[in-house]
């Protein structure tokens, strides 16, 4: 235990005495680890920010909105658009075996809303009772709509959080009558305020979907029985293209069938592609990242061994001193191992440091839209250091071991 004692003491001091060159060897290392944490940190805190973003609108949400198709069998020339029906989602409804839950949506925003406080104008959706279980609606004061208010068509509504507070400005609201174009109804609760991209929620209201049908139908009068789009959940998040394919052909079907993996057929949107999309983005920067850690640590080795062969040249005489005193090879291999050993674990540790530390300060500051702090990724801190110290006592082997093999004779000989 002493021999080691004594031995780190010797390395600490044979660091000190040229310690412009340590330095510099220890600059460069934890500069490049902290470089590369930084960016992964940035790199994830963006990943997980659009991943939240995406999740307020709700997890794993699937739309049809409605499409194009040949106006003449078998040519693209010519296109006509077609647009969803009621018709439409009671057969997704009842042949779609992929769907965990489904709703059709009914959405105006020519429709005036007056209370006795205010009046305003705002998106009127008329929606089934499980829309709360597709799209993300965190409820804030009352209830949701349940199934009894869609078929008994009650005139109730739930208001989004800026609706209800320019209608109630700091007034009570539960149980108050608003005006629908004249029509009354019921605010039985209300919508949390909302981020990222279901801020538009905060300006909507929320009706009965049979309620709005009845009242308030879409105003295209080619549009009979029309509905704006569909929203839908598949039974899994492995099964989402399957669920997209399976409504495409109901859809396609009601219309005398047309190729329905032609995407310029339908509009639609997959937040579960979406998603996965971003991921191979991400999975693709995490790679070139990773390139550039090995880059990172692979100069590091070379500034490690540069440093000690440099070492081991201007120690020779000292090597052969100690050799002819008794010094045994390895000792002195020690030694030099534990000098690589040194300055490899303290740089890559300040490295760590200096970047959760200014990750710190960037948590402090407000994050742009569908971004979040930067975090330190554990297991990449834990790669990194662990590939930094094994690629700096493999850097140290080569210039330790020279210096133990070397001759006491020989060494006291060299100028």
């Amino acid at each position: 235990m002493r021999l080691l004692t004594d031995i780190f003491g010797q390395t600490l001091r044979t660091l000190w005495a040229h310690k412009l060159r340590s330095f510099l060897t220890m600059f460069g290392i934890a500069w490049g680890v902290g470089s590369l944490l930084l960016l992964i940190g940035l790199g994830e805190g963006f990943r997980s920010g659009n991943k939240r973003q995406l999740d307020t609108i709700g997890e794993d949400i699937m739309f049809m909105f409605g499409g194009r198709i040949p106006a003449v069998e078998g040519s693209y020339a010519a296109m006509k658009t077609f647009q969803l029906t009621y018709q439409d989602y009671l057969a997704v409804k009842a042949e779609a075996r992929h769907l965990r839950a489904l709703t059709p949506v009914l959405n105006r925003g020519d429709i005036r809303a007056i209370s006795e406080f205010n009046s305003t104008n705002g998106q009127i959706f008329g929606v089934n009772a499980n829309y709360n279980d597709i799209r993300y609606m965190p409820q804030a004061n009352g209830r949701w709509l349940n199934e009894l208010d869609d078929q008994q068509q009650r005139r109730v509504i739930v208001l989004g959080d800026e609706l209800r507070r320019n209608l109630f400005p700091g007034r009570p609201f539960l149980g108050e009558t608003i005006l629908l174009n004249g029509v009354p109804f019921e605010v039985v609760g209300t919508i949390e305020k909302m981020r990222g991209e279901s801020s538009l929620t905060d300006m909507r209201a929320f009706v009965p979907f049979q309620t709005m049908r009845l009242l308030f139908p879409l105003k295209d009068e080619n549009r009979v029985d029309g509905i704006s789009f569909l929203n839908y959940r598949p039974v899994s998040r492995e099964a989402h293209d399957d669920a997209r394919m399976e409504v495409r052909r109901i859809v396609a079907m009601r219309r005398g069938g047309f190729d329905i993996h032609n995407d310029d057929n339908f509009w639609d949107w997959d937040t579960v592609k979406a998603q996965e999309t971003i991921g191979k983005i991400f999975d693709a920067m995490n790679l070139f990242l990773g390139g550039v850690g090995l880059v990172t640590l692979g100069l590091g080795a070379i500034g490690i061994i540069n440093i000690m062969l440099v070492s081991v040249s201007e120690r020779t005489q000292e090597i052969g001193l100690r050799k002819a005193l008794g010094a045994t090879n390895r000792s002195i291999m020690t030694q030099f191992f534990l000098e690589g050993a040194f300055l490899t674990l303290v740089s890559g540790g300040l490295g760590l440091a200096g970047a959760a530390g200014f990750m710190a300060l960037l948590g402090l500051l407000p994050s742009p839209e569908g971004f979040d702090p930067p975090k330190l990724v554990q297991s990449s801190a834990t790669l990194a250091i662990g590939s930094l110290a094994l690629a700096g006592i493999i850097a140290g082997l080569y210039p330790a071991r020279k210096a133990a093999l070397l001759q006491p004779v020989e060494a006291l000989r060299k100028e």
